[in-house]
């Protein structure tokens, strides 16, 4: 995906950018290829794949949520920053917290986040379990783009989502059946689960949003040991 393809297919979702944008998202690459000579952020290194599978794949939220009526997000598990830092420059307006466990990550996301310019970014070095326990019903929306299962996301992320606000998990493919149990628990129930195909490349995803009917019970989330061992 060249960049005039990548601004068609944004224009798709529609977004509405301007020229600061796009030069601190190629900003935005030119220092996540640069940092991952020195650490591993990504394995997609060419241009036109990141701008599909990280960039463009970051904004595909927007069909399920509209992110100009977001005042609080929180990106938990967010890696080299996706959707985060994607999220936060097309949508300036938003106050981001970014939430990762590995402290050299952090680091990158620090530095993108002032190079960048962009304002009220937060970068939290922290285990996800142990985050959503200082910081309960705090966030309009969390998001979730990871490889762990929808029970497992759902018990890290829900904590945190304020009640009536938003979890969105940007999946590959997931079977939302199994997740029936950890919804009741955490109390959560899935509003709208789309699933597309990314342009050209054709692979599968799925956006799972769920919403927060009430306050999580506190005994959520559980230490890491517990729920990797028994998942809800």
């Amino acid at each position: 995906m060249n960049l005039d393809v990548f601004k068609d297919e944004v224009s798709k979702l529609g977004i509405k950018y301007t020229d600061d944008m796009l030069e601190k998202l190629e900003k935005y690459y030119e220092l996540l290829i640069s940092y991952n000579e020195k650490m591993n952020l990504t394995a997609i290194t060419e241009k036109e794949d990141v701008y599909l599978k990280h960039f463009y794949d970051s904004l595909t939220i927007v069909k399920v949520i509209d992110l100009n009526s977001i005042n609080s997000v929180c990106d938990i598990g967010t890696g080299a920053g996706f959707p985060g830092i994607v999220l936060k420059i097309f949508f300036p307006n938003i106050e981001l917290t970014l939430v990762d466990a590995l402290n050299k990550r952090i680091n990158f996301l620090e530095t993108t986040v002032l190079k960048l310019n962009l304002t009220n970014v937060t970068c939290v070095h922290a285990r996800a379990e142990e985050y959503a326990l200082k910081n309960r019903e705090k966030f309009d929306l969390v998001t979730a783009r990871a490889v762990a299962s929808l029970p497992v996301l759902l018990e890290y992320c829900l904590p945190l989502v304020k009640v009536s606000g938003y979890f969105v998990a940007m999946k590959g493919s997931e079977d939302i059946s199994l997740a029936g149990n950890a919804l009741n628990k955490l109390s959560g129930e899935i509003d709208i689960n789309n699933k597309f195909l990314l342009p050209f490349e054709n692979s599968n995803r799925t956006l799972i949003r769920v919403k927060k009917i009430n306050k999580t019970d506190k005994k959520f989330p559980r230490k890491f040991s517990e729920i990797k061992k028994r998942p809800l």
